[in-house]
């Protein structure tokens, strides 16, 4: 089938208390082991890419592995702009083929999020595309997301029907406690999503999709295994999967998953060179990646997404 956008998707998973994984892509093998895990769960998915993958990749080589992967499956498929920091970039992709974008003004005030995050749905729904929004400010490190914990901002569940109406956007990024990158709370802390402003947004926002970014959980597992392995990473601890699961069954429709993609091929390939020290063939070590994602994949479409079988 061809590319699909999210408008259907999230209509459903809204109804049915699941949410899509928005998985960020890379390269082949990230492609391949997102798909390949989400047709064996028949789930639908979002394959995201971010303004850093673009300048990594290439928007053409990145736009034909989504081509190869929609050849290669039976699912629905939606192709999404991660953190789209312009009206230029969001035009390049929807111009490009992309099903789906973000564009995050959120660094801006009020007023100057809602005129450029219109200008952008504008020309989006001219296009048949659907346009995501952010109204708050997560903390952390991300490709080009670089926001302070000083900086951070809870979404005010009273701005969100003003910017929803003057914006006409599709759905709507909030913040209530998730952050981007790996290093979210240190042992000690204890993480806690903040659902009473999730409860309040979905109250003033009836049926309307909400995206939680920064939702990584971190897998201690594979941490263990980069370290084993030679790696130096500090104990951390993400999102727990079960408050994920919660949001997913209210109002949060797309949740995105990046951190632990990386962290799962890092993993994976390490592993495999030190168990195989003679190994000099890609295809050994990034299939050995690609496996790894796949399994994690599966994992959180019926753990923490619970969209199996939606698709």
């Amino acid at each position: 089938m061809p590319l699909v956008t999210t408008k259907e998707m999230f209509k459903k998973a809204y109804e049915g208390g699941y949410a899509i994984g928005a998985f960020n892509v890379n390269n082949m093998e990230i492609v391949q082991a997102i798909t390949e895990a989400a047709e064996l769960e028949k789930a639908p998915v979002i394959l995201q890419v971010s303004a850093g993958a673009r300048k990594y990749a290439k928007h053409v080589y990145l736009t034909k592995l989504v081509e190869a992967a929609i050849a290669d499956t039976s699912i629905p498929i939606a192709l999404h702009l991660d953190h789209g920091d312009s009206f230029e970039i969001c035009k390049d992709c929807i111009d490009g083929g992309f099903t789906s974008v973000m564009i995050d003004a959120s660094h801006y005030d009020f007023d100057k999020n809602i005129e450029i995050t219109r200008k952008v749905v504008e020309y989006a729904h001219d296009h048949g595309v659907v346009v995501e929004a952010e109204l708050g400010k997560l903390a952390g490190i991300e490709d080009a997301v670089n926001v302070s914990a000083e900086d951070a901002q809870f979404t005010n569940p009273a701005e969100v029907e003003e910017f929803v109406s003057r914006t006409g956007v599709d759905s709507l990024a909030i913040a209530i406690g998730t952050s981007h990158g790996a290093y979210k709370f240190r042992p000690g802390q204890k993480p806690q999503l903040r659902f009473d402003i999730l409860d309040e947004v979905s109250r003033r926002l009836p049926g309307f999709p909400i995206v939680l970014h920064g939702a990584s959980s971190v897998i201690a597992a594979d941490v263990a295994t980069v370290n084993q392995y030679g790696g130096q990473m500090p104990d951390a601890i993400g999102i727990p999967e079960e408050m994920l699961r919660e949001a997913a069954k209210k109002a949060v429709c797309k949740i995105n998953i990046d951190s632990d993609l990386r962290l799962a091929m890092t993993a994976a390939v390490r592993k495999h060179f030190v168990e195989h020290p003679d190994h000099f063939d890609p295809r050994q070590y990034l299939g050995d990646g690609r496996d790894h994602i796949r399994d994690l994949v599966r994992h959180k479409i019926v753990d923490v997404l619970g969209c199996n079988g939606k698709a």
